[in-house]
């Protein structure tokens, strides 16, 4: 497989690679996942990021299919990154101030970027590729042109970015959001923030030219253009845990509509009472940063959203509506209004643009007396109340979170003797 190829935002190409990648997801995956062997070389990865992301296919689904043919201990490595990404999304959710913060800096660094001419010049050279180190540039055209980037290759980017050239971590954590097809919040800020020894307070990741050598098969080797040392950033903020919102439950007999947005587009797989009513799809990718968001991104969130509302009309029997706009309040009023909807019901979203743009819409249906409702999926149930602090408590709590999601820990006998 050459790249992850997300040319085709749709549940079905999600089933393909995940079939497509099954049979590498133990041992092999183990033993190759931190090469980054460029664009034309991406079978050592899943390529499911974006699918998962966008929530075309389901943590939960990717998780028992690899359970299916691999054993727990095998498929280990594997299965640790799809927690981690539970992980950053359910910590998130106990910490939202850190995504307050983090929109309120990049406003302001944007703006800073019209008044301050010395800034200005080193961000463009670092986000048109012209700093001059081999590594970094190939990886900011590669970003532009794919949409994606290894996750070893984003860790060496964030710690160039910050200790060599001392660009603020926002910008960079900015940059990435508005051109990784697979970006979402959590995982973007946080990975960024432990780059800089915010996330994981004093540890700091430093990129070395040795190993980038290595893992990259030889392809980069920036001797002498690195910073040797990455000392930690400091915040004035101490952000609190919250408690997680309470999670809502379908009204009894009351007409409602579902709505289908980029955070969750399997809408016919949400827990329900009866069918809908009617059915919209809305996407809200521009709200990501001030500044443009890239076209792979905003094609491949708007592919997704019109594959699940395709996929939810056909199993509901309702004709497919789509939102043209970044702002959903006036949008949805009028939506459930003209179809005299009681509520608005639509998957969980976990802090960011979309939530963001609930939380408004929220206000406006209040109003006219429409209740939104957001339905949580029971592997955030599961995890997120695991990722108060660090990871290794979530990692520590797998096999309690598989069994609270119903999927057996160990493939059969006969199938992981055959891995």
């Amino acid at each position: 497989m050459s790249g992850p190829a997300w040319k085709n935002a749709s549940r079905s190409a999600a089933f393909l690679h995940l079939h497509q990648f099954l049979p590498r997801a133990g041992a092999e995956y183990a033993a190759q996942r931190n090469f980054d062997y460029g664009p034309a070389r991406r079978g050592n990865v899943s390529g499911l990021s974006a699918y998962v992301r966008h929530r075309l296919i389901h943590e939960g689904e990717v998780l028992d299919a690899t359970l299916q043919r691999h054993s727990l201990t095998a498929a280990s490595r594997f299965i640790e990154e799809i927690f981690w990404r539970a992980y950053f999304k359910g910590w998130l959710e106990h910490h939202p101030t850190v995504w307050l913060d983090y929109r309120n800096v990049v406003q302001a660094q944007v703006e800073s970027l019209e008044t301050n001419s010395e800034l200005r010049a080193r961000y463009d050279r670092a986000v048109n590729a012209r700093t001059g180190i081999d590594c970094l540039d190939a990886w900011v055209n590669e970003l532009k042109s794919t949409g994606y980037l290894h996750n070893h290759a984003r860790m060496w980017f964030a710690s160039i970015w910050v200790y060599t050239l001392r660009l603020p971590w926002q910008l960079g954590a900015d940059f990435f959001y508005r051109h990784l097809v697979d970006g979402d919040p959590a995982s973007n800020i946080l990975s960024w923030r432990w780059v800089c020894g915010l996330h994981t307070k004093g540890k700091t990741y430093l990129a070395r030219v040795s190993n980038i050598a290595s893992y990259t098969d030889g392809r980069f080797n920036p001797r002498g253009r690195l910073a040797h040392e990455a000392k930690p950033l400091r915040e004035s903020r101490l952000h609190a845990t919250r408690s997680l919102p309470p999670a809502q439950a379908m009204p009894a007999g009351s007409r409602f509509g579902l709505l289908v947005t980029e955070d969750d587009c399997a809408p016919e797989s949400l827990s329900l009472r009866g069918s809908p009513d009617a059915l919209l799809g809305a996407v809200t990718t521009n709200t990501r940063s001030p500044l443009p968001v890239g076209r792979l991104v905003r094609e491949f969130a708007i592919g997704a959203v019109a594959d699940g509302v395709e996929r939810a009309a056909r199993y509901f029997g309702l004709p497919a509506q789509s939102a043209h706009s970044d702002s959903w309040d006036d949008a949805l009023v009028a939506w459930a209004r003209s179809n005299d909807l009681d509520a608005v019901v639509t998957a969980y979203a976990p802090v960011g643009p979309v939530a963001e743009r609930l939380a408004s819409a929220r206000q406006s249906l209040a109003k006219n007396r429409i209740e939104l409702i957001q339905l949580r999926r029971a592997y955030d149930t599961c995890t997120w109340p695991h990722a108060t602090k660090g990871y290794f408590k979530l990692k520590s709590r797998i096999p309690e979170v598989l069994e609270c999601l119903g999927i057996a820990g160990e493939a059969p006998d006969a199938q992981r003797a055959s891995n």
